[in-house]
């Protein structure tokens, strides 16, 4: 006799080769039809021959078993034995969400969905020895051990959702019913979901809204701002410190983002929200592949085909909108609350920011319904929305942004500010950090604690702003309006003072793994605030040195593609600021020259190295530090072009400058020696390589030490060359 026979359909044969596997490794005998059916034999009689000779049967529960006859006959074969479940002769195991027949639902299931391995194979040894399934690891994190099972109510184990939960959250029910089962449903297509529409309707906070309500089903939820492309990937990366994985701390991004990628795709009982992405281009590869798991994409790109099945969020229903004003201000006048509902369109963002004033200044609907018509008519005789929507917007920003400055004179400036940085978390400490590149009179504002805190409250308190802790964030309409509100030269004014906060906070060495926090934090600033200062010509010289100061950290972290543009615009803006022989151009055309290096145009890195090289040669002369750098670079992508000549000439040459700018004991020498050792053992010259890497070691030996990273290449090529 057997120990176990097991019974599945085609489609969950992985699951039972699994089970079987497990069973025989901890000493059971099984019968599996992928293994011991013979090619040619009666599958009927196999079938019955393998249920006779089974002590007991376990069914691989899954949609498709229950509605398999073959396998309704295994079951019942193995239930007619037992019918009181005395012996166990039938132990369900459940690997796919379904509904159970009515027979199989009085029989307790062991379930794996949403099991890592470890625990799923606990629960099914526990089942088949039949003891108590006490856990020993919190779900899904083998080796985190529990003192105790979590609290119910708690949060899951992992959560970065950004957003506290909304208490005046208002309808939407339908949505999130159908968010819930688009995402159960066990189809490939609908286990992402694009909700899309126009700014201010509510994705995000529906999208952050769900992740509360259906907190219970996961282990791990992880939201991800993807407006731009570098927070995106530092965002994902992030989720490998939580998840406690060995790639965590690695410095190439990308392979700590295929990291987490791939446990997302090997683990169960995870929500991964995508926030504002621009289109399905943007995190395709960020995706994971397989129905692990559950994403939720927030965007109002309308084209999601092939990654997610998009339904549109919409504004308000009537219904809908007048209890969100109710609950939100208390109003008592619904047929007021209603009117005043269709004037904003049932807009949530800008019913959000009518509540907020009525709250604040203890107005009605119907006076703040007054106050909007007064401030609409002005808005659309001056021309200055195109839309309906923006119009709304524009209207009750206009009156929060007024109540606001008359609250505390001089708080509308932050919002100005704010309208050149990127919309989520903005971090406080840049104001005061950076105070003396602020315009009057927010600079003494700043300088101000107690008047600091309040002009803060004032915008925060007309739902112009959100603030956590010591970040604050915006709404991107409302910056929209903000900048949209501002004539060229305020627009100046206030692109110029973002762009130098940014610039003073931004690490000097960013492509320093130690500073890889703060630059993270940073980079979303850094590119918005670029990108502003671009457009209206303003700060070049602060915008390159940040632009500079982005590419080293994005080439750090290996995104080559992104480091590459951030070098071009710096340049480009070095160019267009400079005359040619501007010192900083040579470094803008070496750091370029750099990343195309790294991305495999070595013809294209040839010709910025050479570019360098002259400028730096008509600059300083042959014997200066710059030009041995540019000539090193040149030999190192000579040598990697195959020009091994042409590289021991730049090498040879380098080192002569070095020579002469340092002697003989100088570190950077001992640079020169290495690469020309590199390129001799290239060309064969084993002899000179090897004397040269002797004298490179003693000089990094007695100036860095035996540990220094340059001392252990050097030593090791030495060690490799065999000599």
């Amino acid at each position: 006799m057997k120990d176990f026979f097991i019974s599945y359909t085609g489609k969950d044969r992985e699951w039972a080769e699994w089970i079987a596997w497990e069973l025989e490794s901890k000493g059971y005998s099984t019968v599996l039809q992928a293994w011991d059916f013979l090619s040619g034999s009666n599958f009927v009689l196999e079938m019955e021959r393998a249920s006779a000779k089974s002590e007991r049967t376990i069914a691989v529960l899954s949609p498709e078993y229950v509605k398999s006859g073959f396998c309704r006959a295994e079951w019942a074969d193995a239930f007619a034995k037992d019918p009181t479940g005395m012996t166990r002769s039938l132990i369900p195991v459940r690997v796919k969400k379904l509904e159970l027949p009515r027979f199989l639902a009085t029989i307790v299931y062991t379930d794996l969905v949403d099991m890592d391995e470890s625990a799923a194979t606990r629960a099914l040894l526990a089942a088949v020895v039949g003891t108590r399934q006490v856990p020993v690891t919190a779900p899904g994190y083998p080796g985190a051990v529990l003192s105790k099972p979590l609290f119910p109510v708690g949060l899951p184990p992992i959560w970065n959702i950004p957003h506290l939960r909304n208490p005046n959250f208002t309808g939407r029910e339908e949505l999130l019913n159908q968010l819930e089962q688009d995402l159960n449903s066990g189809r490939s297509a609908a286990l992402t979901q694009a909700i899309q529409g126009l700014g201010g309707v509510g994705k995000t906070e529906l999208a952050a809204e769900y992740a509360y309500r259906q907190k219970d089903d996961y282990n791990t939820v992880w939201w991800v701002q993807s407006e731009e492309p570098a927070k995106l990937a530092a965002d994902y990366a992030r989720l490998a410190s939580d998840l406690e994985l060995p790639e965590k701390d690695a410095q190439d991004q990308s392979a700590v983002v295929e990291a987490v990628r791939y446990w997302l795709e090997r683990n169960r009982g995870w929500l991964l929200i995508f926030d504002n992405a621009k289109n399905q281009k943007e995190i395709r590869d960020y995706v994971p592949r397989g129905e692990t798991g559950h994403v939720i994409i927030t965007s109002r790109d309308r084209q999601w085909a092939g990654v997610a099945k998009p339904f549109t969020v919409e504004v308000f229903e009537p219904d809908e909108s007048v209890e969100f004003l109710v609950k939100r201000t208390n109003e008592q006048d619904r047929a007021a609350a209603s009117e005043l509902a269709e004037a904003l369109g049932r807009l949530p963002l800008a019913l959000e920011q009518a509540a907020s004033y009525m709250t604040a200044k203890k107005k009605s609907a119907a006076q703040y319904l007054e106050l909007y018509r007064k401030h609409e008519r002005k808005i659309l005789d001056r021309g200055e929305v195109s839309t309906a929507y923006s119009a709304t917007v524009a209207t009750t920003w206009k009156i929060s942004f007024e109540q606001a400055e008359e609250d505390f004179r001089g708080s509308g400036d932050l919002l100005k500010l704010f309208a050149f940085l990127a919309p989520e978390d903005i971090p406080i400490s840049l104001l005061t950090e950076g105070v003396e590149l602020l315009p009057e009179p927010l600079s003494n504002i700043v300088k101000q604690e107690l008047d600091f805190e309040e002009a803060l409250a004032a915008v925060d308190r007309y739902s112009l702003m959100e603030r956590r802790d010591e970040t604050v964030s915006v709404h991107r309409l409302v910056l929209e309006v903000t900048r949209d509100g501002l004539n060229n030269d305020q627009k100046k004014t206030w692109a110029e003072a973002a762009v130098e906060l940014v610039n003073q906070a931004f690490p000097q060495e960013s492509q320093d793994v130690r500073t890889w926090d703060t630059c993270s934090r940073l980079m979303p600033h850094a590119l918005t605030t670029s990108g502003h200062a671009e457009q209206l010509g303003v700060a070049p010289d602060a915008t390159c040195r940040l632009l500079n100061q982005a590419g080293g950290y994005l080439r750090g972290r290996a995104e080559f593609a992104e480091a590459k543009s951030a070098y071009e615009r710096a340049l480009k803006i070095e160019m267009d600021s400079h005359d040619p022989d501007y010192t900083k151009i040579a470094i803008r055309l070496n750091n370029l020259g750099l990343v195309l290096m790294d991305l495999g145009d070595l013809e294209g890195a040839k010709e910025k190295f050479e570019q360098a090289l002259k400028s730096d040669l008509k600059t300083f002369g042959p014997d200066h530090p710059n030009v041995a750098i540019r000539l090193n670079n040149l030999g190192g992508v000579l040598r990697a072009l195959g020009d091994l000549e042409g590289a021991k000439e730049k090498y040879e040459q380098a080192l002569k400058s070095d020579l002469k700018t340092f002697g003989p004991d100088h570190p950077n020498v001992a640079t020169d020696l290495n690469n020309l050792g590199l390129v001799l053992e290239d060309l064969g010259d084993l002899d000179g390589s090897k004397e040269k890497y002797e004298e490179a070691l003693e000089i990094f030996t007695k100036f860095l030490g035996e540990d220094h990273p340059n001392t252990r290449i050097v030593r090791q090529n030495l060690e490799l060359l065999g000599k």
